[in-house]
């Protein structure tokens, strides 16, 4: 049998934020899609994304983000503060939303 050798993290050049900045300067994504990419859970996403958005009142970008939508209705969460996910939709109480999504401009 062959022994496992000790666990080596793989490097980084850049931090977690700085891939999502990269990231969403290229291509618009939603959080799952982020997730994917970058290697850590959405929740960890959300954080960075809020931390971006007030930051980047200073900086030449701006994050956009594309609100979500209830797939039975059509209502858009245009004016929702949050990054998160909405739950259900509050015109007919359905669950199947599309994610927002996010780009930097």
């Amino acid at each position: 049998m062959k022994t496992k050798g000790p666990y080596v993290p793989r490097e980084e050049s850049a931090t977690v934020r700085q891939s999502i900045i990269d990231l969403l300067a290229r291509e618009t994504l939603s959080a799952r899609g982020i997730s994917a990419l970058v290697h850590v859970n959405e929740k960890e996403v959300i954080d960075h994304l809020e931390h971006i958005r007030t930051a980047s009142r200073h900086d030449k970008l701006h994050l956009k983000v594309i609100p979500a939508v209830c797939k039975k209705c059509g209502f858009s969460f245009r004016k929702r503060g949050r990054l998160t996910r909405p739950g259900r939709c509050p015109v007919c109480r359905n669950e199947q939303i599309v994610e927002p999504l996010y780009t930097l401009r």
